[in-house]
């Protein structure tokens, strides 16, 4: 669904990304009556994931229907969504210019960023096939689906050992594939303490029977029997668009991400940030209440930016008027 609208009209507020953080901040601009356009690319970082969990009164919905229902909201109160992808970005506060790849251009008052971020998959035989369905990365978003199952752990980055004493809460037959990495000694007797084996040897891929993993195989020919696979995969935010208007990404041990202030404003007047493009931990829920949060901030600021012209414009008059 979309409404393409004019787009030649500047908009008091323009997001760019419709996931949870982008469509929930459009909801709240919307209902504060403001005119606010979103620019959805089509890449939702949870598509292939089975369902959303830990989202209250949504558990397990998928993740397009959630999208689809969160569109419909925004539209019922007259916000509109653009299906197409952003190409360059440019301006400054109350009149950022956004190119679409059709050729047009959208403006705005105010810049929201929700593009989300990129999981870095490794290059792991069925990894990317298995992705959101057999091979999970987060323990709240996946966790109970996979409880006292035999679920290993690849270290494929050093935050990878981290996931392992994190799983660990869901199951007792967590294993640890080290591959080539050198774990600490402090490593090693955490995870002697919460018995987490450590299996040796390079990993050659995973096996997969009729579309379900069923094992992860090493470099010697054995495969280890398992029910899930976790991988801690760099996360970076889709930052590049906005390095235009002096937006930079922060490093971060687990990734990349847009460094912001409360309520997402960042260092460029004019421009927020919610969801994983900033927050690269947040779930659905957490991306969604950001975006709300967002959309609240830029509200006020707009109101007290018009009052203030408001109040400079009656000054102006009663100035013309005594003179």
């Amino acid at each position: 669904m979309s409404a393409a609208g004019n787009k030649s009209a500047i908009r008091d507020v323009v997001i760019v990304g419709a996931g949870a953080a982008g469509l929930s901040a459009a909801l709240t601009s919307a209902r504060a009556r403001r005119s606010v356009t979103v620019i959805d690319a089509g890449q939702p970082r949870n598509a292939p994931a089975d369902g959303v969990h830990g989202l209250l009164g949504h558990e397990g919905i998928s993740p397009q229907e959630l999208l689809t229902r969160g569109r419909e909201e925004v539209l019922s109160y007259g916000g509109e969504i653009i299906d197409d992808e952003v190409v360059a970005v440019s301006g400054a506060e109350d009149g950022f210019t956004l190119t679409l790849r059709d050729g047009s251009a959208v403006e705005g008052r105010r810049l929201l960023i929700a593009t989300g971020l990129v999981d870095e998959l490794p290059e792991i035989p069925g990894v990317r096939e298995q992705w959101g369905h057999g091979v999970l990365h987060c323990p709240y978003c996946h966790g109970w689906e996979v409880r006292d199952g035999r679920i290993a752990v690849l270290v494929t980055t050093p935050m990878a050992v981290h996931k392992a004493f994190l799983f660990r809460q869901w199951s007792d037959q967590v294993m640890l594939f080290a591959g080539d990495h050198e774990l600490s000694e402090e490593e090693q007797i955490k995870l002697q303490a919460l018995d987490i084996p450590v299996i040796e040897g390079g990993i050659e891929g995973l096996e997969i029977i009729d579309d379900t993993l069923t094992g992860v195989r090493l470099d010697d020919g054995q495969v280890v029997a398992v029910d899930a696979v976790v991988v801690a995969t760099p996360m970076v935010a889709r930052s590049e668009l906005f390095a235009g208007i002096g937006l930079e990404p922060t490093a971060h041990p687990a990734g990349a991400f847009i460094d912001t202030e409360s309520f997402g404003l960042t260092s460029v007047p004019g421009v927020w940030v919610a969801g994983n493009a900033t927050d690269i931990g947040a779930q659905v829920s957490g991306a969604a209440a950001a975006g709300a949060l967002a959309a609240q901030h830029i509200n006020t600021d707009l109101i007290f930016k018009d009052l203030d012209r408001a109040v400079a414009e009656l000054n102006d008059e009663r100035a013309g008027r005594a003179s």
